[in-house]
């Protein structure tokens, strides 16, 4: 009698073979369902000398198509993702950081004009203690101490506020 499917030891062989081939795979059954789907159309065309061979062959090959199908849809998953994630803060963080920043700016507002001269001229333009001395006219102690106020002052002015 040919292989031609028709018996249980013919099933058993080409399953064991796939199982073998595919590592175990869980869908060993299904792919060789299909492979055998795949035979009988082929055989409807062409002659097979070796069924067994050719259900192996297409069954791992399917379990290679579905390995490749599902991996690369993970990977389109992944990639979807990631460019749905907004790493930026969020809404009221936006809104509270301005309103800080309004209250920062009516504090500097608030100080005297030369001492937030000097405490922008270290804060923002980066000059250090000695640089704004000498562009001020002033010595470097007197800086150090308009610096102390402007931050105490601006410290307490943020204090409890919010």
């Amino acid at each position: 009698m040919p292989d031609d499917g028709s018996d249980a030891g013919f099933w058993a062989r080409a399953l064991k073979q796939v199982l073998r081939r595919t590592h175990g795979s869980p869908d060993a059954e299904d792919l060789l369902h299909s492979a055998y789907l795949r035979l009988e159309a082929y055989r409807s065309r062409e002659a097979v000398d070796n069924p067994i061979g050719f259900l192996v062959r297409t069954a791992v090959n399917l379990s290679v198509d579905e390995h490749r199908k599902t991996r690369r849809n993970s990977e389109d998953g992944e990639a979807k993702i990631l460019t749905l994630v907004d790493n930026g803060p969020l809404a009221d963080e936006v809104i509270a950081a301005r309103e800080r920043l309004e209250r920062a700016k009516a504090g500097l507002a608030a100080m005297p004009a030369r001492r937030r001269e000097i405490f922008l001229m270290n804060r923002m333009e980066g000059l250090t203690y000695r640089q704004i001395a000498v562009a001020v006219g002033l010595s470097q102690s007197m800086i150090e101490k308009e610096m102390a106020k402007a931050i105490l002052f601006l410290t307490e002015w943020m204090e409890g506020w919010e």
